[in-house]
């Protein structure tokens, strides 16, 4: 694997390389971005409503090698006290398939945790396995499916950072019979 060097950045900084990068990595798609078909009313209305969350916790991750080039991203915000979004991440195509990602979301996760945050999830387009295996192996769980209006056909991924939670997920799954700390969770 290369030498790599992932920075959080601010937004700012960050964008640069988001913009200058996504139509090199995300494939020219039916989805579409909510502000291009909202009235100006709707977006009036979305300003505000935003303005009420304050300033939620945003983490900006950029990966480098060592010789300073971009290879690529990760990005998401805080949606509750105990909840973060993990809204898109990306390799560039030239750098996949080296372990980038995986060390791009091992550092995320890191983060996070250390943050205090107790679950991360993310939602991607149900055939896009170069993201979907490494979450699923960085201990993220299948925890629902979505037909969204904008990308399709999405899965969910939740990942917990307590390990009673990751327990409950494979009983609610069927996956395990309740033992002690699920039954005495349920008062079974």
């Amino acid at each position: 694997m290369k030498e790599i060097d992932i920075q959080i950045l601010n937004s700012q900084d960050f964008n640069k390389y988001y913009y200058e990068y996504k139509n090199d990595v995300f494939e020219d798609d039916h989805s579409y971005v909510l502000w291009d078909i909202l009235s100006e009313t709707e977006l009036s209305n979305v300003k505000r409503l935003q303005e009420n969350l304050g300033e939620p916790f945003k983490l900006c991750l950029a990966a480098f090698d060592k010789e300073g080039n971009f290879l690529g991203w990760s990005w998401g915000y805080q949606e509750s006290s105990t909840t973060f979004y993990m809204c898109n991440s990306a390799v560039l195509p030239q750098y996949r398939r080296q372990g980038i990602y995986g060390a791009i979301l091992d550092k995320c996760l890191a983060i996070l945790e250390a943050e205090g945050f107790q679950m991360v999830y993310s939602r991607h387009c149900a055939t896009n396995n170069s993201v979907i295996i490494p979450k699923l192996k960085a201990g993220f769980l299948i925890s629902k499916m979505e037909l969204d209006d904008k990308f399709g056909v999405l899965i969910h991924l939740h990942h917990y950072f307590n390990e009673k939670r990751k327990k409950v997920m494979d009983y609610r799954a069927g996956q395990i019979r309740p033992d002690a700390d699920i039954k005495k969770l349920f008062k079974i």
